[in-house]
């Protein structure tokens, strides 16, 4: 079946769930998204692009972010990183403070919220300034997906900032345990501001073929990163991309991916592709419903899991 059908089929199947889920509400600025919405793309590693639905519709890609900043600070870190941030799924909530008490302020992996910060941290460290800092993310997104309008919503990253009081905490408790070396308030500008960046399904897809093809962006011929960096974020996509329930993702997609609360998900296949899903209604873990049903349908029907 050619994968344009594969798409249509999908849409169709996932018709029924939308209303499902719940939109993320503890940011005010995502709470008025229309949770019917369903879009998805994918992006091969030759250039071709396939959508339906939504997949055009822009949205706050929030924890996808995550996986640009953390190839930026692997880029720049390399090994160094790994003594402030693990790579160990967490088993818990994504924003959970205990688990950071009880492991001395360092997150399991980089992809829930205090790992991501520390990360953040570390990118305001190495690019000097917090402005710095978020234009090299965003030009770097740029770089990723060929589009440089790619923008941030000021109103979004005004609301995470207004009543992002977890995250603060998040943060205090890492500085009090001396796994932070700037601001915290610079830091968690930067963190906002990159978690309300806004993009497409279509846009998504593509600026994770990096991903699928050892570092190097197939279309653009840049290598972005090195394989075995490559390998590394692709393993901790698989255990940790989403959140809690990474172990019931891999289950039952068998893919790379990692999801975001504004109900995006990206997934990579290895060597073939990137496929992006949009559906901003969330199951109980923070992941899109119906994103996740329609990526588990599709690795069904077309073979390509990892496993």
């Amino acid at each position: 079946m050619e994968l344009k059908d594969v798409l249509s089929e999908i849409h169709q199947e996932v018709a029924p769930l939308l209303g499902q889920g719940k939109v993320a509400t503890y940011i005010p600025a995502l709470a008025n998204v229309d949770p019917m919405q369903f879009g998805m793309a994918i992006t091969l590693n030759n250039g071709q692009q396939f959508g339906v639905g939504s997949y055009q519709t822009a949205f706050s890609i929030q924890s996808i972010s995550k996986v640009f900043t953390y190839t930026l600070a692997l880029r720049a870190y390399q090994d160094g990183l790994y003594k402030r941030v693990w790579r160990e799924p967490s088993g818990n909530p994504f924003n959970s403070l205990v688990q950071l008490e009880y492991e001395a302020g360092i997150p399991r992996n980089p992809f829930i919220n205090a790992g991501a910060i520390v990360v953040c941290d570390s990118l305001v460290s190495h690019f000097s300034s917090e402005t710095k800092a978020f234009d090299k993310i965003l030009s770097f997104i740029h770089e990723c997906s060929g589009d440089s309008n790619i923008t941030v919503d000021e109103v979004v990253a005004q609301s995470e900032m207004e009543h992002g009081y977890r995250n603060l905490a998040l943060a205090g408790l890492m500085k009090s345990f001396g796994n932070f070396d700037n601001g915290i308030i610079e830091v968690l500008k930067t963190y906002f501001k990159h978690c309300s960046i806004v993009m497409n399904a279509q846009q998504l897809s593509r600026s994770m073929l990096y991903l699928a093809n050892d570092g190097t962006d197939p279309i653009s011929k840049k290598q972005l990163i090195n394989s075995t960096q490559a390998k590394r974020i692709n393993s901790l996509l698989l255990t940790c991309g989403h959140y809690d329930a990474s172990g019931d993702f891999a289950f039952r997609v068998g893919l790379p991916g990692k999801s975001g609360v504004g109900g995006g998900i990206v997934a990579v296949v290895p060597g073939v592709m990137a496929i992006a899903v949009y559906s901003p209604a969330l199951n109980e873990s923070g992941n899109s419903l119906v994103g996740t049903k329609a990526l588990e349908l599709f690795t069904t029907k077309t073979g390509y899991s990892i496993f």
